[in-house]
């Protein structure tokens, strides 16, 4: 089966989401301020009918730019970092580093899968690490395609690993930390099981991800960006090029230019309170110093920097429609009601059961609240005090929501993140999920363990 174009693929589901308004009762929770988190939440049994807001077909068109909007912060992000990237490109560097790597792995099997799979895991553990990697797709491409590995398998490296590592990772302050803020548990209450289920958890993807690369021989890798500026020879010639020592250190100084704006992002992240925005400023500086320092000059800088935010352009657009689709259920004033809709049957049935069924229950509530962050705080304040009442302990439901909104940022089509990524490397929304099913169900299965363990 083939589905439409990925931007077709959302105005769709936008559509779709404006239809529901129409059928779907309107409702909503009673919400207060939280002084621990800072964000406003649900309170637990106050959900009432509301008048119906039903969005017209105008009204769901107009949804798109307002989606655009609401999503403005990452898609600057998107913009901007990619910006740097292709700075860094035109200077040359970025293809001696993939040169680098492909010498250093050549004729070493797929070692480089497990690599990269820890890096981006760690950093999605971290920081919750998605929409960073869309500007980085080109360059993991050239080296998925000098090692010998597939789009598919690039993805399931990158942007895959990121989301098993955001979704058990111990430390996320945006997924496990928010949730243990609003289930009162301690900031690092059960740490241990949660490192073993991202050792785990990572450690499957990584073995599904190269089983998937030993069966399945690349017939070529689409490279959008340096197709379309005809870089694909030159990278190919960098390969089999060493640079000097004086082209090396300068190679050193300019990657490290750039690559600067990202650890100060995740320190700034854990410990002062950084968003997107204040990543999108510090690549911005990386990148201008990068282009100076490399001899572009100013005009040359701003020209390549223009070019590589042109280049994103879809992948940025791709995140807005995304976002869209939550405008129009807000405007609709059904989200909670598809929430009290999935909720209310658990009461009615034994401990364990709830436990086990709250996964798929928060991968479906996921598909229609794609922000991990807004996910936590619509539905812990309902899944916490049901959990009270079942007898179960408080990491039941924060366990059963890393696992059920985590995964499902793997399959979901409204995580504008993977649909823009999957764009720019190429590969099909159907492939991909027939890729990354088994591995999502090996996952799953760690997750459900893990509440036999708490």
């Amino acid at each position: 089966m083939r589905l439409p174009h990925p931007i077709a693929l959302l105005g769709g589901a936008v559509l779709v989401s404006a239809v529901l308004t129409w059928i779907l009762p309107a409702g909503q929770y009673d919400r207060r301020d939280d002084p621990v988190t800072g964000r406003s939440i649900v309170v637990a049994g106050t959900y009432h009918r509301t008048p119906a807001a039903p969005v017209g077909p105008f009204a769901a068109v107009v949804a798109i730019p307002r989606g655009f909007v609401a999503a403005a912060e990452v898609i600057a992000v998107v913009i901007f970092v990619g910006g740097a990237w292709v700075v860094v490109d035109r200077l040359g560097t970025l293809p001696a580093v993939v040169a680098a790597l492909v010498r250093a792995f050549a004729g070493r099997g797929l070692w480089i899968v497990p690599i990269m799979s820890i890096f981006f895991g760690s950093m999605g553990a971290l920081e919750n690490m998605q929409e960073e990697i869309i500007p980085l797709v080109p360059a993991l491409l050239v080296l998925g395609r000098g090692v010998g590995v597939d789009a598919v398998v690039v993805v399931a490296m990158s942007a895959g690993a990121a989301m098993v590592g955001s979704a058990f990772g111990p430390t996320n302050p945006f997924q496990a930390g928010i949730a243990l803020k609003l289930a009162q548990l301690p900031p690092l209450s059960s740490g241990g099981l949660r490192l073993g289920m991202f050792v785990v958890g990572l450690g499957l993807w990584i073995a599904w991800t190269m089983k998937y690369a030993e069966t399945h021989i690349p017939r070529g890798v689409r490279l959008p960006l340096d197709e379309a500026r005809g870089r694909q020879a030159d990278l190919e010639d960098d390969v089999r090029l060493k640079p000097d020592a004086t082209q090396a250190r300068r190679h050193f100084i300019i990657l490290s230019l750039v690559l600067a704006p990202m650890a100060a992002y995740v320190y700034g992240a854990l410990e002062l309170g950084w968003g997107f925005n204040e990543l999108s400023a510090a690549f911005v500086i990386g990148g201008l110093a990068a282009g100076l320092v490399g001899g572009l000059g100013i005009t040359g800088t701003v020209t390549a920097y223009l070019e590589g935010m042109q280049s994103l352009l879809s992948s940025a657009v791709m995140v807005g429609m995304a976002r869209s689709i939550s405008v129009v259920l807000e405007d609709g004033r059904i989200v909670d009601t598809i929430l009290n809709g999935l909720v209310t049957p658990l009461a009615g049935v034994p401990a364990m059961t709830a436990a086990v069924l709250m996964i798929p229950f928060h991968a479906l509530i996921h598909v229609v609240v794609p922000s991990v962050s807004g996910h936590a705080v619509l539905t812990m304040p309902l899944f916490v005090p049901l959990a009270d009442v079942l007898g179960l302990s408080r990491q039941v439901p924060v366990l059963a929501y890393q696992t059920g909104a985590g995964l499902m940022e793997l399959a979901t089509p409204t995580n504008g993140a993977l649909m823009a990524i999957l764009l720019a490397a190429g590969v099909p929304f159907t492939r991909w999920i027939r890729f990354a099913l088994g591995g999502l169900l090996l996952l799953t299965l760690v997750g459900a363990v893990s509440l036999l363990l708490v």
